[in-house]
């Protein structure tokens, strides 16, 4: 494999133009500082994982597949030990890879360098190999003999159905479709999310010992009444699978309907063929805030042409419904209210839709859907428009009308909780619930996923997860620990020492001083992952060579032979992509093994620990007795994984 190389120059310079002097440190680095700092390794999160609102391990897979951290099993693949690693926060690495808009890569801090690492594409290599070679998901070591149910399931029902069973509680799933999936099977097209993917991870779930129920209604079949009775606890994600309609008279015409409504006619194929002009109006709430998550962290200057704001506008909803329609063989018409260029939609979606002879008009607003004298609309009237804020200002004079045979709502979901729910809606369709997704004032009962705030599917899948760790605290008797400011799955150094067989020893000893000849602490070591999330300006990015990215191909469908292409648009990597992609990982935060720390020491304070000691995160140690304080190491080392602190 030959992947070019960018003639892109590096970001980061330590001299500037016109620096001539260069200061003298030789006799400076003999010298200990005046606060006597040696390093110690600080371990943090890297803000691809803090960006991942279901808080994957990111940094780790990917040193597994660089061949950094090696399986602990032998004859393992690494594959599978990052298949394994991936699991952890998120059960469905297969279509994550496909249809997450990636706010990790938004967050990366090697587009400060040259460009993103492919998480997305690694992840979806990983997922695909995992089916492939059917491997299956860790179960529960022993059985609680408490019972959960788990109402809806979607990717926050289907989390919090694996991860509750691992921890060895009954789970039973009830879903009012025929099949599980919710979202990623009702809501997006099978050339984004093929069938047989989702049947296969959610089958490793079932393979747990989780029970489904299928064509069940909650509410109408069994009551909230019946579920209190015959379980410890329950779980609500049921989603927001009601659409809002236009906010413009005439919304009630009959052919007038939402997006949610005509992605699960379409995916259950009930879709009518008959009508051939169709209007969409974007805005769904499928269509997601990447930016507040990408840049919540406050340090990436570079803009990400998906996370363009506003982003309420045009979403995956929205384009969904309008290449579904072209590939029917109609006229499409996609409406937003905001410019095209200022669309949150991802590029290649928008790309494609046109592509596919989607007529897509910007900076244009619904007014009035016009309605015939049988009632059905037969045009929607719109204006063109200008926003202020997040509030559309019509421009007079330059109203026209869109003929049509159906109108598509993409502008936003709620929650559908009448028919026996009622008691748990919060007045606006939606579930009210505390940090740990408790549902207030309805004691045993949690929630998550799009009922109580639409999101990313990734999003769901994260409330599943930590709503799963909550519902084992209630029912085991624990209390309710305030969750971490950075609530992911994070890296555990004791863990891996474990599995390793580097376990410290037990401290049996009184008080003592300092703990570098110790065997029953992890000397020199501090975790800060909780708390800290490691920005760009305190790594040594001049450490980086610009590097391109390994690209997936994509199936690009046009006019003339889009009706009935209904093939997967995107090709996974292969495996030596997926491994290139790996090397391009940064590994913020955490050591990677470049050795600059060991090379540059002029004291040769800093050394590796012996083979038979290695575990990732203690690659190198250092002798306090030789170290003079002299930052070299903490100034070369490109993770930023080395601080100077206080230390014996």
């Amino acid at each position: 494999m030959t992947i070019p190389v960018s003639d892109k120059k590096l970001t980061f310079r330590r001299f500037k133009d016109g620096d001539t002097e260069i200061e003298d440190l030789s006799e400076k680095i003999f010298k200990a500082d005046k606060s006597y700092k040696c390093p110690t390794y600080v371990h943090r999160t890297p803000p691809c994982q803090g960006s991942c609102p279901s808080g994957h391990d990111i940094r780790g897979w990917l040193a597994i597949a660089r061949g950094m951290d090696k399986p602990p099993v032998e004859g393992m693949t690494w594959q599978e030990y990052a298949f394994q690693r991936m699991v952890e926060a998120n059960p469905f690495p297969a279509t994550m890879g496909r249809v997450c808009p990636a706010p990790c890569e938004d967050g990366c801090n090697r587009n400060e360098v040259d460009d993103f690492v492919g998480i997305n594409a690694v992840e979806q290599y990983v997922g695909d190999w995992a089916i492939e070679n059917n491997l299956k998901l860790e179960g529960p070591s022993a059985e609680s003999g408490k019972k959960v149910a788990v109402i809806g399931g979607g990717p926050a029902g289907l989390a919090a159905a694996y991860f509750l069973r691992r921890r060895g509680h009954g789970v039973t799933v009830f879903e009012a479709h025929e099949k599980l999936g919710g979202m990623m099977r009702y809501g997006i097209p099978g050339y984004r999310t093929p069938r047989e993917m989702i049947d296969a991870e959610i089958q490793r779930i079932l393979d747990l010992g989780v029970e489904a129920r299928t064509n069940v209604r909650v509410g109408e079949d069994i009551t909230i009444g019946d579920l209190e009775r015959d379980f410890d606890a329950i779980f609500w994600a049921v989603g927001a699978q009601a659409g809002r309609p236009l906010p413009v008279p005439g919304n009630d015409a009959p052919n007038c309907i939402t997006g949610v409504e005509f992605l699960d006619a379409f995916n259950q194929g009930w879709v009518v063929h008959t009508a051939k002009k169709i209007v969409v109006v974007g805005g769904g709430d499928t269509s997601i805030d990447v930016a507040s998550v990408a840049r919540r962290l406050g340090h990436i200057q570079k803009t990400a042409e998906k996370d363009a704001t506003p982003h309420d506008v045009l979403g995956y909803t929205a384009h969904d419904v309008a290449g579904t329609i072209q590939r029917e063989g109609v006229q499409s018409v996609l409406t937003s209210l905001f410019p095209i260029e200022n669309m949150t939609a991802a590029e290649r979606e928008r790309e494609d839709a046109l592509r596919e002879g989607v007529d897509i008009k910007g900076s244009v607003m619904p007014l009035e859907v016009i309605v015939g004298a049988d009632g059905q609309a037969i045009g929607l009237k719109m204006c063109e428009c200008d926003m202020k804020g997040m509030t559309p200002i019509a421009r007079e004079g330059t109203e026209f009308v869109i003929d049509c045979d159906i109108i598509v709502s993409a502008i936003g979901q709620m929650g559908d909780l009448a028919s026996g729910l009622e008691a748990l809606d919060n007045g606006r369709g939606f579930i009210a619930t505390d940090p740990f997704f408790r549902v207030k004032d309805h004691p045993k009962h949690f929630a998550g996923g799009d009922i109580i705030r639409p999101h990313l599917l990734t999003t769901a899948i994260g409330h599943g997860s930590i709503a799963a760790e909550s519902i084992d605290d209630f029912l085991t008797g624990h209390s309710f620990d305030k969750r971490p400011k950075v609530d992911v799955h994070h890296f555990s150094l004791l863990d891996e020492l474990r599995q390793r067989g580097h376990e410290p020893e037990s401290y049996g000893k009184g008080q003592t001083r300092g703990t570098d000849s110790a065997k029953f602490a992890i000397h020199n070591y501090e975790d800060r992952s909780g708390s800290q999330i490691i920005p760009y300006d305190e790594l040594f990015l001049g450490h980086f060579k610009a590097v391109e990215r390994a690209r997936r191909d994509e199936k690009h469908v046009s006019i003339d032979n889009v009706i009935g292409n209904f093939e997967e648009r995107i090709t996974g990597l292969t495996e030596a992509e997926a491994q290139h992609e790996g090397k391009r990982c940064m590994s913020c935060g955490l050591c990677f093994e470049c050795d600059n720390c060991v090379v540059f020491c002029p004291q040769t304070a800093v050394f590796k620990v012996k083979k038979t000691n290695y575990s990732v995160g203690r690659y190198v140690d250092t002798d306090y007795g030789k170290c003079v304080g002299c930052h070299i190491c903490a100034d070369v080392c490109p993770t930023g994984y080395i601080q100077m602190g206080l230390g014996e």
